[in-house]
């Protein structure tokens, strides 16, 4: 598999820019992830850290589900990987694969694209009951680009781990 990553635009409006720059980033992890088996996906980085790129991808369908369907969009729906809702319970790769961690984390995307599409504008709001504050959409957009933009940059250690690759 070879991920096709667009970068993000030079000009544009402010939702086009956050859209995009989100976009890449979210390619950005899968371009990490490319032409590395199961095992190497699911390779810790070092002791004590359980850190992994497969470990990496399912936190990721959590953070999207939790801030785009659970917070904007308002939708009762357990996390993907802990019904119990332990954010940390993702980070374990144990037993998982790419093809289970990817679908999973691409059909969160879809929905946070299809949820972010159809807000009327960054202004809208939802309730992060986590943290019981509302939040709007502007800022749930900036938190996805700030949390991609550092496990990405996770993601750059592990690769370089597992084979050397560095860049992109």
């Amino acid at each position: 598999m070879t991920t096709e990553r667009i970068g993000p635009p030079l000009v544009g409006d402010e939702r086009a820019m956050l859209r995009g720059f989100l976009d890449y980033h979210r390619a950005t992890l899968a371009l990490k992830c490319d032409g590395l088996s199961d095992e190497d996906l699911r390779r810790r980085s070092m002791p004590p850290s359980a850190l992994s790129l497969l470990g990496l991808v399912r936190h990721m369908a959590e953070v999207e589900r939790a801030w785009f369907r659970r917070t904007i969009a308002g939708e009762d729906v357990p996390l993907v990987w802990s019904p119990d809702g332990d954010y940390q319970v993702a980070y374990d790769p144990a037993g998982s694969t790419r093809s289970q961690a990817f679908a999973a984390w691409e059909a969160e995307v879809a929905h946070s694209r299809r949820i972010e599409a159809a807000a009327a504008s960054l202004d809208v709001t939802g309730r992060n009951a986590r943290r019981n504050v509302d939040v709007s959409l502007r800022h749930v957009m900036l938190h996805l680009i700030h949390e991609y933009a550092r496990h990405n940059g996770h993601a750059d250690l592990l690769r370089e781990g597992v084979d050397g690759t560095v860049g992109a």
